[in-house]
């Protein structure tokens, strides 16, 4: 008993201790969550004398269920014959099904697909259809489909879009093959197991009354099918306690629901709620920033962090000129810290934007600061930023036939493998370049190996690249506004799931040509690729490095030192459609808390924005931090409702919401509800 207990605040023990009942442990950061809900497991098993076989823990990654597992099995007796089940959702989706798939007149031999798997079924059944969409974005829709429990006849019958009834159709098939074939992709683990339970009253039943405590790790990050799973789990007893934090609920864009653990108590009746405020890794001028900064929020539950550590340095603002000097001073401030003894690895870049980094990366290595950037590829590594100077290989050699096939059919132009292998079979015997060989067969100096339209396609192609050659030896002053409009790159990666981050990756390297074009007006193709092939080609260095990420990827680190990168409006907060500033500022809160003991947060006057420099102004984050009093900045307070998003009205169903006004203190949401479009107040309406 006393290990369990050691070193807990009486919150942590409060939540240790309780047993019957729902229980919502609002953990803020840092504040010991994991400690808390390992010893809770153990006092339960350990102490109560709960079956380990009735108790069910359940996590999002499997590192998260690992350590768990070891921490919790560590303050266990050694009476305890078998471990309790503590797995991810869908480790137990997955045990579930292999016991009870036949009710769905499916065998048990069932395999899985991954995402390869997936993608290669979608891409074979879209050809089938003759629909030309991003496989990626398919994929993407398909698994929102499931998700959110919408059957293809459902998602047919909603469609508007063109774009929307064609992944409709590919949907309804897809489903169609893998019940034929009898395989499960990795939503269906949990989608499958909620249909079974959801058609099976008595099974239900029988598995709620086997798992009788369920706990949940990070609830705030649950989708709609998670959440109605846990209510058929606990359905017999409701003795489910859940640990997360509203304040830290950045995953909406992938589904989401902060609504889960906003309304948990409205869910769950009886619900007990402890607030774990006490702050472990951060000092008492961090944790202002945070909680003044959140405080914004208007969807939260409310509570406020206070430091154990108590006081410390103050949170430091960085001004820069623009993103090179930022970076140099970062680098000039990162060497003062290691020349004092610091540890590199105590030592982390933050940024909203994967864009950001490639004035990291670059600053960095100019000034030998060895690195690592994790959550991501090195800017110069991306797909796209690839295709771009596969491009630019090209025209500055056409004969470069490594980088033309890597761009010849990129954008699509309906160029296909087959047609390729010919293409490079003809020039191999002809003993002629990729390049050289096309351009003699259009102009009838070779056999045309491929089809007229296929011809056609790289009659364009080869103009293009005549054009842009011709600019490129001319002058580089306006090549890359023409580059980007007769290439049309953009159009390429629009579609996709992670489109806009690749299309800023796209304009942050337009803006970088153009600079580098300012700053030497005589600057040729030739040199430009040879400064980027110099700048990539740099090792990675995984040990004594400092740590480069996204914020995303950040969530649940912590570091001694940290940098905060990009403070500005339009990239931190992120503006425009489909922006749910809410989020923006609990990834502000995710990213100030990531902090232990020191902390700066830097912003610049220029950046380049869609390609462009562009004078740009300082984050309103900054100000409702309370970091800075200046008239100027935007404060506000907004919806957790956009233009776009799936809603689900208790009468009139599924719609997306069309447009979001203010009214009181609710909001006026235009719906589409499959055409049928009504005004309703947000409070009568769920986010899926």
């Amino acid at each position: 008993m006393e290990e369990i207990f050691e070193n807990l605040n009486p919150s942590q023990r409060e939540a240790v201790e309780h047993i019957d009942g729902a229980m919502l442990i609002l953990a803020g950061a840092g504040s010991g969550k994991t400690k808390t809900l390992t010893s809770r497991l153990a006092y339960l098993v350990g102490e109560v004398g709960i079956d380990p076989a009735n108790t069910l823990t359940l996590t999002f990654t499997n590192k998260a269920a690992a350590e768990m597992r070891e921490r919790a099995l560590k303050l266990m007796p050694t009476k305890v014959s078998y471990p309790p089940l503590l797995c991810t959702f869908h480790k137990f989706g997955l045990l579930f099904l292999k016991f009870h798939i036949e009710k769905l007149g499916r065998s048990n031999t069932f395999v899985i697909i991954d995402s390869d798997d997936k993608k290669r079924l979608l891409r074979s059944i879209a050809k089938e259809l003759k629909i030309d969409l991003n496989l990626a974005f398919i994929a993407s829709e398909i698994s929102k489909y499931k998700n959110s429990l919408l059957t293809p006849d459902v998602v047919k019958q909603k469609a508007e879009l063109s774009d929307y009834k064609q992944i409709a159709e590919i949907y309804e098939k897809y489903q169609a093959n893998i019940e034929e074939n009898n395989l499960v992709d990795f939503d269906d683990l949990l989608m499958l197991t909620y249909k079974i339970l959801d058609e099976h009253e008595t099974l239900r039943k029988e598995t709620s009354n086997r798992y009788k405590y369920i706990m949940v790790d990070e609830y705030q990050d649950t989708n709609e099918l998670q959440y109605r799973l846990l209510e058929h789990l606990c359905c017999e007893h409701e003795n489910i306690c859940v640990v997360g934090d509203d304040d830290q609920s950045i995953y909406g864009w992938r589904g989401a629901n902060i609504r889960n653990i906003i309304e948990f108590a409205d869910n769950f009746k009886n619900t007990k709620t402890v607030k774990l405020e006490t702050n472990y890794r951060s000092t008492e001028p961090i944790l202002k920033a945070a909680n003044t900064l959140i405080e914004h929020n208007s969807t939260r539950l409310g509570k406020k962090l206070t430091s154990h550590k108590g006081r410390g340095k103050e949170v430091k603002l960085l001004h820069s000129l623009d993103e090179s000097m930022e970076a140099k001073a970062i680098a000039h401030e990162i060497h003062k810290l290691l020349d004092a003894g610091a540890d590199p690895d105590e030592i982390a870049v933050l940024y909203r934007i994967n864009a950001l980094s490639r004035s990291l990366e670059e600053g960095f290595t100019k000034e030998g600061l060895g690195f690592k950037l994790i959550g991501g590829m090195r800017f110069y590594e991306r797909a796209e930023i690839k295709d771009i100077i596969s491009y630019f290989r090209v025209l500055a050699n056409p004969h470069d036939d490594f980088s033309l096939i890597r761009i010849i059919n990129k954008p699509k132009r309906g160029i296909g493998k087959a047609s390729i292998e010919k293409l490079q079979k003809a020039a191999f015997d002809t003993q002629m370049s990729l390049f050289g060989y096309i351009e003699e067969s259009l102009a009838g100096k070779q056999d045309l190996v491929i089809s007229k339209k296929v011809a056609t396609s790289l009659t364009k192609l080869i103009e293009d690249v005549k054009v842009l050659q011709e600019e490129a030896n001319t002058t580089l002053g306006n090549f890359i506004t023409l580059f980007d409009e007769r290439i049309k790159l953009k159009d390429h990666y629009a579609g996709m799931v992670d489109g806009f981050d690749r299309i800023m990756n796209i304009d942050e390297f337009y803006g970088y040509f153009r600079d580098a074009v300012i700053k030497n007006p005589d600057l040729t193709l030739d040199e430009f690729l040879n400064d980027i092939s110099l700048q990539s080609d740099q090792d990675q260095i995984e040990e004594d490095a400092i740590t480069i990420m996204s914020i995303h990827a950040a969530k649940g680190l912590e570091f001694e030192h940290l940098f905060v990168i990009g403070l500005e409006e339009e990239f931190f907060p992120l503006l425009g459609e489909g922006c749910n500033m809410e989020e923006e500022r609990r990834l502000g809160y995710v990213a100030i808390t990531r902090a232990k003991s020191d902390l700066t947060l830097c912003y610049v006057d220029s950046r380049f924005y869609k390609g462009r420099r562009k004078m740009i102004d300082k984050s309103r984050f900054l100000g409702e931090a309370g970091l800075i009093q200046d008239a100027s900045l935007k404060i506000t307070k907004s919806s957790t409702f956009k233009k776009g998003d799936l809603v689900k009205h208790k009468i009139f169903g599924i719609g997306r919401v069309q447009a979001a006004n203010k009214s009181g203190k609710d909001y006026k949401l235009l719906i589409n509800f499959g055409g049928n479009k009504k005004e309703i107040l947000s409070s009568f309406v769920q986010s899926i």
